[in-house]
């Protein structure tokens, strides 16, 4: 058994996905049937269950603290406003590319039909039970339902646009009330952070077990050409990323930031070599503060605001590998997605960043509640959690190079430091 967490997931989708296709090749069927409904699936129900119990208390802390970090607006003005739109139109440019590469190549589809009925025959009362939430079919009542009248019958409900936008709303009051009991509270909900993140190491620690059961489900029912289609999904995520951080990064650094993509590359490397060993951007941090100053000259108080702020709230490789990860888990289970929910997905992903935990596997919670509300089977989050340590390292070189963009974008036109 191998020693490293990722490792031992690995481990897991390996052994899960060889012994549910050797039971797909030799077991009788009414042997297979009873493995798989009384003993893989509810080991994988009970894996994912410990998920969506954190999704809550994530998303509510996370963004309510990183909108409360957008306080610092009404004092720097001019840099964060700057930083917010620089957050937010390259968050937006990562989802379209990952939605519209997904749409192109379709690394989904493939599976049978027979297959795919035998998948799908009571995913939907699973995923009903996992606490998932439809979206409003017009435009006009999705815009009512993301205000909620009761957050707590929101949340009861599974409706995770109308908990987000309370989040959004708690954030903007704690960054407007500036009182001993408000920052009290947001001790309070950094406390509530700090636990769940916590708690979702202890699941992920979990992980190789659930893994391997949620693997043993698929194989078992479909074979081996389910890791056919995971190696297409894992080569379209890191070629999508790529993209970003070369492409669209150079891009911006030179025509938004004047700078060099070449002298912009060369000055960041520390940072991308610790984000990619570490698959922490909160880790990253210090390394990423000190090229900003040493490798690429910005201003201190530029640099020191947007790296702190983004390394929560700019998750631009994040909210790529989001999308194309429930883009990519529809086709798989031929769950068909029209714009408008394909908006509603883009437009989750960018907000997401905001609240997704700048460390390892911080991602996964908010993907398995974008599945339920969109009536995607939840149990196809085990088919991406054995590959997710390698694509996780890979987002995350995004994810940081993404704020020393935004840094040195920022930073044009500021004065120096004194």
């Amino acid at each position: 058994m191998p020693r490293t967490a990722h490792g031992r997931i690995f481990f897991g989708l390996l052994a899960g996905a060889a012994l549910g296709a050797l039971a797909h090749a030799w077991a009788p069927p009414s042997l297979l049937a009873a493995l798989v409904r009384h003993l893989s699936q509810p080991l994988g129900q009970i894996f994912l269950r410990l998920l969506f119990m954190l999704v809550i208390p994530l998303v509510f802390a996370g963004l309510a603290l990183g909108v409360c970090g957008l306080g610092d607006l009404r004092r720097l003005g001019r840099i964060g406003l700057k930083t917010l739109g620089c957050t937010v139109l390259l968050s937006g440019i990562a989802v379209v590319l990952g939605l519209v590469l997904v749409n192109t190549l379709r690394p989904g589809d493939g599976v049978s039909d027979v297959a795919r009925a035998a998948l799908t025959a009571d995913a939907a009362s699973r995923a009903a039970g996992l606490g998932s939430a439809q979206a409003p079919q017009s435009g006009w009542a999705l815009l009512v339902g993301i205000v909620p009248d009761n957050p707590v019958k929101a949340a009861a409900n599974g409706d995770m646009l109308a908990v987000m936008f309370f989040a959004l709303m708690i954030g903007v009051g704690l960054s407007l009330t500036r009182t001993d009991a408000a920052r009290r509270f947001e001790e309070t909900l950094e406390g509530l952070y700090d636990v769940t993140m916590r708690l979702i190491g202890v699941v992920i620690g979990l992980a190789p077990l659930g893994v391997a059961a949620l693997l043993f489900t698929l194989t078992a029912q479909i074979g081996w050409s389910v890791l056919l289609l995971l190696a297409r999904y894992a080569l379209l995520v890191i070629g999508a990323l790529a993209l970003h951080q070369f492409l669209v990064y150079g891009l911006a650094v030179r025509l938004l930031g004047g700078m060099s993509p070449s002298r912009f590359f060369r000055g960041i490397q520390a940072a991308m070599l610790t984000a990619f060993s570490t698959a922490s951007s909160s880790a990253t941090l210090p390394t990423a503060l000190r090229v900003a100053e040493t490798g690429l000259g910005l201003p201190r108080h530029v640099s020191r605001f947007v790296l702190t702020l983004g390394a929560t709230a700019n998750q631009n490789g994040t909210a790529l590998f989001e999308g194309i990860t429930v883009l990519f888990l529809a086709q798989f289970y031929g769950v068909p997605l029209d714009l408008g929910q394909q908006g509603l997905v883009l437009f989750i992903c960018i907000l997401g960043g905001i609240g997704t935990a700048g460390v390892p596997a911080g991602s996964l919670p908010v993907i398995a509640m974008i599945l339920g509300m969109i009536g995607v089977p939840v149990e196809g989050i085990g088919l991406v959690l054995g590959v997710d340590r390698l694509l996780d390292m890979c987002r995350t070189t995004v994810n940081v190079s993404g704020d020393l963009a935004i840094a040195t974008i920022v930073a044009r036109g500021e004065p120096a430091d004194a």
